[in-house]
Parts: structure tokens; C-alpha cells; sequence
């Protein structure tokens, strides 16, 4: 064992579940991870850990999240290229869990339940997005402090601070339109309703058109309103624009803030007699996060009821086929506590 790594371990309690691997090359960390192999060919396995430095911590995971957006798109191959894309994968970027050892300069304690969104950990091995594996060794400051916000409802900080992200954009307004009732929809909403906003949300499929609480959700076929002027929409449908387009208030705005894996396109005669005007609705920042961690905290955010489904780690090719094509699966948490 190296003596760093052999002095980040002796400044916890060691826990039984923290193995070392010996190999010829000497002994490192290491941790069972699922890996996407190719597309739709997903397996767990056991991968050595990059080893930690002053500034890491090392994070016993206890739950992730199964992206149905980004993830969905690793799992089915339609993935966009962009840097670093390619199989095999780490996938998972919504991960909670307590920090077992910490750095000198890392600034954690050991026991802090923290949110980590991904990591790159695995060698040879790419981590997009890295966080569903057993154990993460990420800089601290990467990892957000969880505080007593307990059980599998912390993976959702990410989603919840990409939908306060969208509304944070200078001289942004609230929607009054939000397309799709996923989780991310949900989260859309709520975050609407702080800002004082009273949304309608569409969506086409009954069974999830339940789950509202301060707004509406109607099927966009019974809408006969065409005066929104702020429209959020994350259906990923990236055919949707000439609709929404005909539903826009003039000067009003259209936000894309899901993920599209195929040309988005639109008639200009219609936005152009509209005015319409196009944001896209990117990642979360730092700042993001705060803010919507403070909200979870000071309890004016609830994730509650968004965790739909939950498995062992143990079964995560069967989760990941689940949270894609199961209608009435919101969020797939896999719980990785019984997982060495």
C-alpha cells in the first residue's frame, strides 16, 4: 500500500467494506462499478480506484440515480459525440454518500453524507458521468455537503438545481408552460411555484399526469391557450418546436432545457411573425446548487414522491432496462449499501 494511501485510510475509522486489492503492481483501492461495455450491454465489475490525494476524499456510496435523460442515450448508443465520449463507461452522475477517508487539505470529515456529481476514477476505464460505483474518490470540492437531508431523495439535488439553473438566467421569467411531467417536469414546477408562478404542464401520458400539487396537468390536446409567454420544455422531443411555437405569446420565449439527441428544427414564418425568441437551458453551476440545496434545507423545495422505484446494486441491469422502459418509473435509485 502506498503511503498516501495508506494515511487517508488510518484518518477514519476503517470500515469492513473498504477492501484493498493487492496486485503485482502493489495495492490500491478498488470498487465494484457498473459499466457500460457497449450499448445496451451493461455489467457490474470490479475496477482499481484511482488513489486519492491530499485534496480527495473517498466516498462509500449508498445510493445512485439512473439518469432517463443523458444515461438513456449512454444505455441506447443515440448519445451525441462530444469529448471523452466512448465505451466502455462509468455511467451515473446523482450520487450520496458518507466520506470514509479525507485528505489532509480536503477540508471534509469523515462521516459527512455528501451529493457527488460524478467522478473520474477508474483509470482506463472513462467515468461519463462516474458516479455509480460503490466507492468514488473525487475532490472535495466536488462533493456537496448533504447535511440531514437523509435517504435516497439526495440524488435528486442534480436535477433539482438543473431546473433552478433554467430559471436563473439573466431576465428569465418563471414558465408559464412546462412540457413533460418526468421528474425533471416536477422539479420545473415546483421551482416555478417559489418564484411565484402558477404553471400549466402538458403531458400526453395519463398515468403521469398525477403527482401535481399547486398546478395543473392537462393533455396538450385539451389546451386551447396560445398566449404563454414563457415555455419550458423538457420531453427531449426534438421534433416539438413548430407546436410550441404556435402556442407562444408574441415576444414570448421558448426554453430548451432537456436533452435532444437529434437536430432540432423549426418553420420560421411562425416565429418570425412572433418574435419568438430561443434559450437553451444548460447545466447546473455551483451557484445553482447552493441556492437549491438552501431551499431543500430551509424546506420551501420537497423531493418527496419522486423516488418511484429502488434496487440493489446487485440488480443493475435490470434497473437501468427498468428506469428506460417502464412509463411508470419516475426515478430508479439503486442502493449500493450491501454492495462490497
Amino acid at each position: 500500500m502506498t503511503a498516501r494511501v495508506s494515511e487517508l485510510l488510518d484518518s477514519c475509522h476503517r470500515p469492513s467494506r473498504l477492501t484493498i486489492k493487492h496486485s503485482t503492481g502493489g495495492s490500491v483501492l478498488d470498487t465494484i462499478a457498473v459499466i457500460l461495455k457497449a450499448p445496451e450491454d451493461l455489467v457490474l465489475s470490479r475496477l482499481a480506484l484511482t488513489p486519492p490525494g491530499a485534496e480527495d476524499i473517498v466516498v462509500a456510496v449508498e445510493w445512485s440515480g439512473i439518469s432517463t435523460g443523458t444515461e438513456r442515450l449512454l444505455w441506447s448508443g443515440r448519445m451525441p459525440h462530444f469529448p471523452g465520449m466512448g465505451y466502455p463507461l462509468v455511467p451515473g452522475y446523482e450520487s450520496v454518500g458518507r466520506v470514509i477517508a479525507a485528505g489532509a487539505e480536503a477540508g471534509r470529515q469523515c462521516g459527512e453524507r455528501v451529493f457527488v456529481p460524478g467522478a473520474r476514477c477508474f483509470g482506463d476505464v472513462r467515468g461519463l458521468f462516474g458516479g455509480a460505483a460503490a466507492r468514488l474518490v473525487v475532490p472535495a470540492k466536488r462533493a456537496v455537503p448533504l447535511g440531514d437531508l437523509a435517504g435516497p431523495e439526495g440524488v435528486l439535488l442534480a436535477l433539482a438545481a438543473t431546473a433552478w439553473h433554467a430559471m436563473a438566467a439573466p431576465h428569465a421569467s418563471p414558465p408559464d408552460l412546462i412540457v413533460g411531467h418526468g421528474v425533471l417536469g416536477r422539479l420545473l414546477a415546483r421551482v416555478a411555484l417559489l418564484h411565484g408562478a402558477q404553471p400549466v404542464v402538458w403531458e400526453r401520458d395519463a398515468a403521469r399526469r398525477d403527482g401535481a400539487v399547486g398546478y395543473e396537468v392537462v393533455d396538450p390536446d385539451s389546451d386551447p391557450r396560445r398566449d404563454y409567454r414563457s415555455i419550458y420544455d423538457v420531453s427531449g422531443d426534438a421534433g416539438i418546436l413548430d407546436l410550441l411555437v404556435q402556442r407562444l405569446a408574441p415576444g414570448g420565449e421558448i426554453v430548451l432545457a432537456g436533452f435532444y439527441s437529434d437536430r432540432i428544427g423549426f418553420s420560421f414564418p411562425p416565429a418570425f411573425m412572433r418574435e419568438a425568441r430561443l434559450r437553451i437551458a444548460a447545466e447546473w453551476q455551483e451557484a445553482d446548487l447552493r441556492a437549491t440545496s438552501a431551499a431543500i434545507h430551509d424546506g420551501r423545495l420537497d423531493l418527496g414522491g419522486l423516488v418511484t422505484h429502488q434496487e440493489a446494486a446487485e440488480r443493475a441491469p435490470q434497473a437501468y432496462a427498468r428506469a428506460f422502459t417502464d412509463p411508470s418509473c419516475l426515478k430508479m435509485v439503486l442502493d449500493w449499501r450491501e454492495c462490497a
